[in-house]
């Protein structure tokens, strides 16, 4: 629990640093919000932008393609390990954070058919005369990098086509957010995504 107090301590530097963000619990998304897919990302929004955001990528069809089932697929309690793509999955996102040095994962879960990842984006390096001094990726261009380099080790593509943002604005947001992650193998049989 430890490690989510840090977590939600670097969050509060974050959001203390917005001076345009307005607290207003009403904002809060629901758990069915959290994990609805949208078509398009905000107009005029800078993905490349300090913040946090909250990701969720899918396989094409839901096909259930990085747990490998252990338990009986009828039993209350679902015991699994991650397939060889689920591991390929995991080295990759932990891979993220080395080919971008203003990037961090928050958080990840790896799911059956899909992935939700709390991505940071910390601010721009700047030099002395405050200009930028490194290219800084957007939320887009590091999902593409990740899905294209999964694909090209396993040789045919797996994904959903695009993928679904949330901008993390709020305290209850980060935390209902970062709970829904930790917690999500548990719920597998109740997820929005579930598929025997």
């Amino acid at each position: 629990m430890s490690n989510f107090k840090n977590k939600l301590q670097l969050f509060r530097e974050y959001q203390s640093s917005l001076d345009e963000v307005q607290q207003d619990e009403q904002t809060s998304p629901t758990q069915e919000q959290l994990i609805k897919r949208k078509d398009h990302r905000l107009q005029f929004f800078d993905y490349s932008s300090y913040g946090y955001y909250f990701v969720t990528i899918c396989t094409h069809n839901h096909k259930n393609l990085f747990w490998d089932f252990i338990s009986d697929s009828d039993s209350e309690e679902i015991d699994y390990s991650l397939s060889d793509i689920g591991k390929t999955v995991d080295k990759e996102i932990n891979k993220i954070c080395g080919f971008y040095e203003n990037v961090e994962i928050d958080k990840y879960v790896i799911m059956p058919n899909h992935i939700h990842i709390i991505i940071v984006l910390n601010e721009n390096y700047k030099d002395e005369n405050h200009e930028p001094v490194k290219l800084v990726p957007t939320i887009g261009r590091i999902i593409q990098q990740f899905k294209g380099s999964i694909t090209k080790q396993i040789t045919y593509s797996i994904w959903q086509k695009s993928f679904y943002d949330h901008i993390i604005k709020t305290e209850k947001e980060y935390e209902n957010i970062w709970n829904y992650i930790e917690r999500n193998p548990l719920l597998w049989k109740k997820d929005h995504y579930f598929k025997k």
